[in-house]
């Protein structure tokens, strides 16, 4: 499923039972769940407090980016917790999350978008035009890998796992000249400062649903009609719009694909916005790249004739 699930009534009733929040154990996995926490809060969703749990990607945290086939890698964990009853929604990376929901389960919400855009951090500063011929950049992302190879040819794209302070410190033990990580992420860590150049969007086109965080529970639940009080609807209709070119693509996080959509005002409409849609995908050929706008409300259909005219 691509499309946020809106709740079945507008004014559901609500218990005062604590909602079980599931979440990776990493740092920034708190710092999101504590946001999405705060955001539920601030809605009027009631109280919530954090179920920690490891995910495969956590647990095999060596094994290489090429390696990590299939779906799920940092969310099948969090979404069988929900579906045995351990949690009541997950937070996520919408990122993260796999083109098709296990059954059952529903995007409830999503929170406020932060930075989308990619972050190169290198050691002196450097920004990525300046980057000397032949220097290292790592990154576990073939999307990342295929943009810095179409932008500078020159530059050695080496592989990295890791948290973001484990990345950091091998790049500050000089084991590679740069990184290319989300911009979100260090910013959410109080980690910007770090950040030698963050990337135009249009020309490093980010990953679908980068920088936004998405709350999951099971269909029809009370969980799933608390969680739709702290959506945040622009960005959920730009998620929504990226997701559907990933999902209409058949691709999974493995895809060199970018997508970025965002709100616009109309010319000569007062109040009136579009939704515009830019897509990139790496092919042995070259980076294609497809931008349509359209209404906010037909995201989804928009996302999907983006993905058809990038095939």
């Amino acid at each position: 499923m691509t499309a946020l699930h809106p709740p079945d009534t507008e004014s559901p009733a609500f218990t005062p039972a604590t909602l079980r929040l599931a979440t990776r154990g990493s740092a920034l996995a708190r710092v999101q769940t504590e946001l999405a926490a705060a955001a539920l809060t601030g809605a009027g969703a009631g109280p919530t407090e954090m179920v920690v749990l490891r995910t495969r990607g956590d647990v095999e945290s060596e094994t290489p980016a090429s390696r990590m086939t299939g779906d799920g890698w940092f969310t099948s964990e969090l979404e069988a917790a929900l579906l045995d009853g351990r949690a009541d929604a997950a937070v996520h990376s919408a990122k993260d999350l796999p083109s098709q929901l296990r059954e059952g389960l529903v995007l409830a919400a999503h929170l406020e978008r932060a930075d989308c855009r990619d972050a190169l951090v290198s050691r002196d500063g450097t920004g990525l035009e300046s980057l000397p011929p032949g220097a290292s950049v790592a990154t576990s992302s073939p999307r990342r890998e295929a943009f810095l190879r179409a932008l500078r040819p020159d530059l050695r794209v080496v592989p990295i796992r890791g948290n973001v302070d484990t990345r950091l410190r091998k790049l500050d033990e000089g084991q590679v000249d740069a990184l290319v990580v989300a911009c979100a992420g260090l910013d959410r860590l109080g980690l910007g400062g770090r950040i030698a150049e963050r990337l135009d969007p249009r020309r490093f086109v980010p990953a679908p649903a980068q920088g936004a965080v998405a709350l999951e529970a099971l269909g029809g639940t009370d969980a799933a009609r608390r969680c739709w009080l702290a959506n945040h609807f622009p960005t959920s209709a730009a998620v929504v719009a990226e997701r559907a070119v990933l999902v209409t693509l058949g691709g999974g996080c493995r895809l060199p694909l970018g997508a970025h959509a965002r709100l616009e005002p109309v010319d000569g409409a007062e109040g009136w916005v579009r939704l515009v849609v830019l897509a990139a995908l790496a092919t042995p050929d070259g980076v294609r790249t497809v931008e349509l706008d359209g209404p906010p409300g037909d995201a989804e259909a928009l996302g999907a004739q983006v993905a058809e005219q990038l095939r």
